[in-house]
């Protein structure tokens, strides 16, 4: 049997032998042949099966260190408890840990040239470096936090530049304040961007009429009717916000460690990360402040 196996193998390897191969020979060649294919067909379909099975695993992964994360904001108290400080340090370090798990499995290799970046962003976590968390304690340093709360931090990123709101309440609720940040934004690497500040406004406070209480109704009344008297220019200066040019003077450097459809993480030098989720709907490009640095 062997002595035959092998000159059906040699048949096989040297059609040009001089051994005559019968038709049943021809037919065990053919079978081997067909068996090898097949064979190969079995490992590639094999191969290709675990290849899909691990990128299913590991989608499944990520999708549930995605809701791991949101589910420990919710379970922190959220960005109201991080803006007064409320955040105990056990969960911090839950949320981090659970930011480190997320970003390992980053989905996007070059986040700063991704269609994904550009949109608006709400910031679910932001570390002492954000830059709209420092212009509001800068500009509101000297209110108590029983009188001025920081309650929403956003960013709009459009063509190469961003604008940072903070939004604040006085009073209250009573008096409504936005501070926004603008910014150039320049691509320094595959995950690093530069951040050079252009201009800061105080936009004019609103006042909410119907929660004014009785003991302030008089001041602040008051001081609408001073405002009225003073000259146009200066109403309309006030209208429109209090400017603060910046020029690119403050800048920073920051990498992206994750990026999706859904969710930022950004950190800064100091390696703080700012987690951000994306808000629906575009942006309202009638008042977009960013138009006006578009070339």
């Amino acid at each position: 049997m062997a002595v035959a196996a092998g000159a059906i193998g040699a048949a096989c390897l040297s059609p040009s032998s001089s051994v005559k191969v019968s038709v049943p020979d021809r037919m065990r060649c053919s079978g081997v042949a067909l068996r090898r294919r097949g064979g190969f067909r079995a490992m590639a379909q094999q191969q290709t099966y675990q290849g899909a099975s691990a990128a299913y695993a590991k989608e499944m992964e990520r999708l549930s260190a995605k809701e791991s994360l949101l589910l420990a904001f919710k379970d922190s108290g959220g960005f109201e408890s991080l803006a007064s400080g409320k955040t105990t340090e056990l969960q911090r370090i839950d949320v981090n840990e659970r930011i480190v798990a997320l970003e390992r499995l980053n989905p996007t290799p070059r986040p700063t040239t991704s269609p994904f970046l550009e949109g608006r962003w709400n910031f679910e976590w932001y570390s002492a470096g954000s830059p709209g968390l420092l212009a509001a304690k800068l500009i509101f340093e000297r209110f108590p936090t029983a009188v001025a709360n920081l309650t929403g931090l956003s960013i709009l990123i459009k063509d190469n530049y961003s604008r940072v709101s903070a939004n604040l309440k006085l009073l209250n609720s009573v008096i409504a304040g936005n501070f926004i940040l603008t910014a150039k934004l320049s691509i320094e690497g595959p995950t690093r961007l530069k951040e050079e500040y252009l201009e800061g406004v105080l936009e004019t406070p609103t006042v909410s009429d119907t929660s004014i209480p009785e003991q302030l109704r008089g001041p602040l009344g008051q001081a609408a009717g001073s405002l009225q008297q003073l000259p146009l220019p200066i109403r309309d200066a006030l209208s429109s916000g209090l400017k603060i040019p910046l020029n690119g003077v403050y800048q920073r450097l920051f990498m992206i460690s994750y990026l999706d459809e859904e969710i930022l993480i950004v950190r800064d030098g100091s390696g703080s990360p700012d987690v951000l989720t994306r808000m629906e709907g575009p942006p309202d490009s009638s008042s977009d402040p960013l138009a006006e640095y578009d070339s």
